[in-house]
């Protein structure tokens, strides 16, 4: 019998976007295992530094791929390298980037994401698509009233937002709806895992330590754990639980941000079944 949640599902599987990891190996992954018309997003890394992010975002960009680097505005020194930035990315037909906040600690950079948006803007806009980061779970040093001001703040400089991970279906639907009712109405990208293998995804968070979505797992050992539990959480039941909320008038959820943790393989054969059995 057909998923009684499939016309609501369907859509966000179907263009499903992947984090991957700016690793030796993650442009090689890509070229073999993903169709040219996904999405891909370029974590930063602030072991190895803002180049790989970019190097490999304009490598899969040449390839033919919708690639999406991440600007971490605390690994950028102020508008003047921003601009080269931009000009680097738009000389290669990037026309879509995510701005964090960043995790890493450099003198004379950005402090937050904020104002490198506004930089963003005081240099013409030069990017079509201009994402940010959501926290559905409480941020480890911010509030979460300062986490929805600030997307308040940024809703003139951005044109959606990206959902931190989060487990809860029930946090995922307060969350929205608190958005919404503070008049953020961007449209909301949901992250979600993919498959995962624990002893990988442990081993590449200890070596280079990338991404949100790596720093998330490894802050919240408890959520790793069941991650990896047989039986417990799976993509696929997220997702069947957040249909309520994606179908909730106003809610504007418009598509998945899925964390790859660099599993590349593993995420498209998953999604790919997943499509088939939704689509009945």
């Amino acid at each position: 019998m057909r998923n009684k949640n499939a016309a609501l599902l369907i859509p966000l599987v179907e263009h499903a976007r992947y984090e991957v990891l700016p690793t030796p190996s993650a442009e090689d992954a890509v070229l073999e295992h993903l169709p040219r018309e996904r999405v891909v997003t370029v974590t930063a890394s602030p072991g190895k530094g803002l180049g790989a992010t970019l190097d490999l975002a304009e490598r899969l960009a040449g390839h033919g791929y919708v690639a999406v680097p991440h600007l971490a505005a605390r690994m950028i020194h102020g508008r003047t390298e921003l601009a080269e930035i931009c000009d680097r990315l738009t000389s290669k037909g990037i026309t879509r980037v995510f701005v964090p906040g960043g995790d890493a600690e450099q003198e004379d950079t950005y402090a937050d994401a904020l104002s490198l948006l506004e930089d963003l803007t005081a240099l013409g806009r030069p990017f079509q698509h201009v994402g940010i980061t959501g926290y559905p779970e409480s941020h480890p040093t911010i509030n979460d009233d300062l986490t929805v001001q600030s997307m308040w703040d940024k809703r003139k400089y951005a044109t959606h937002i990206v959902s931190n991970l989060t487990f809860d279906p029930g946090t995922i639907k307060a969350w929205v709806r608190r958005l919404r009712e503070r008049g953020i109405t961007m449209p909301l990208l949901l992250g979600i895992p993919g498959p995962v293998d624990r002893t990988k995804l442990m081993a590449m968070a200890t070596r280079i330590g990338v991404g949100e979505s790596t720093r998330f797992l490894v802050k919240h050992k408890g959520t790793l754990a069941r991650l990896a539990a047989p039986g417990g959480f799976t993509g696929e039941k997220f997702l069947e639980q957040c249909a309520p909320t994606v179908a909730m008038p106003g809610s504007l959820v418009e598509g998945l941000h899925v964390f790859t943790f660099n599993q590349i393989a593993q995420t498209e054969a998953w999604r790919a079944d997943l499509l088939r059995r939704l689509q009945g």
